[in-house]
């Protein structure tokens, strides 16, 4: 399910002290029900997972593939364009509690290096020609009150000028018609099967 904006902006998230200029692009509420410690397990779940949620649905794997070859087309990926090239990496910004406890930089993600994890966040950042992304996977309690709890995804995004503003209105409906919603089915029917092999919940 997707969310307003304020779902993420009116939580005391730590990206908020190093993201301030980056803007809240899409809010989305994650099929991961859980107990208040189950972060740790969709990390896990994502490190060991990712391209297999896209790869669920053929015409993501179609968007993916298009992507994939206008960027090496127009050279929107090259690594002078990404993270420690174009950008300097976020992790640069941590404050000194978030920069002691932060873990490497690997994620599993070929596109994507952790920022940070927390108990309850896990931040993780991409950049190329076209614009320097956050992926931010949040930990939050369920609104009945009952004690459960799951994930939250928010992405935030700073476009490279123009061509970024452009690519990011272009590839709107894709995301949220296509990409976003595969995406979040894969990643209930992975949590649902670690629960059922006997991961904690």
């Amino acid at each position: 399910m997707r969310l307003p904006r304020t779902a993420h902006t009116d939580r005391p998230w730590r990206i908020h002290e190093i993201a301030g200029d980056f803007r809240v692009e899409d809010v989305w509420e994650l099929p991961t029900p859980g107990g208040p410690d189950d972060l740790a397990r969709l990390v896990e779940q994502f490190e060991k997972g990712w391209g297999q949620h896209e790869a669920a649905s053929p015409a993501v794997r179609v968007l993916f593939a298009v992507r994939w070859k206008l960027g090496a087309l127009l050279g929107w990926d090259k690594p002078a364009d990404g993270l420690g090239g174009r950008v300097p990496s976020l992790r640069d910004r941590l404050p000194e509690d978030l920069r002691a406890n932060a873990r490497g930089s690997a994620s599993g993600s070929p596109t994507f290096s952790t920022v940070y994890q927390t108990h309850d966040e896990w931040a993780l950042e991409t950049a190329n020609r076209t614009v320097h992304g956050i992926l931010h996977i949040g930990w939050v309690p369920d609104e009945d009150g009952a004690g459960g709890y799951h994930g939250r995804m928010a992405i935030l995004v700073k476009p490279n000028g123009l061509l970024g503003a452009l690519y990011m209105v272009g590839i709107k409906p894709f995301r949220h018609l296509g990409v976003y919603p595969a995406m979040l089915r894969g990643i209930g029917r992975a949590w649902q099967a670690g629960a059922g092999s006997g991961a904690a919940a």
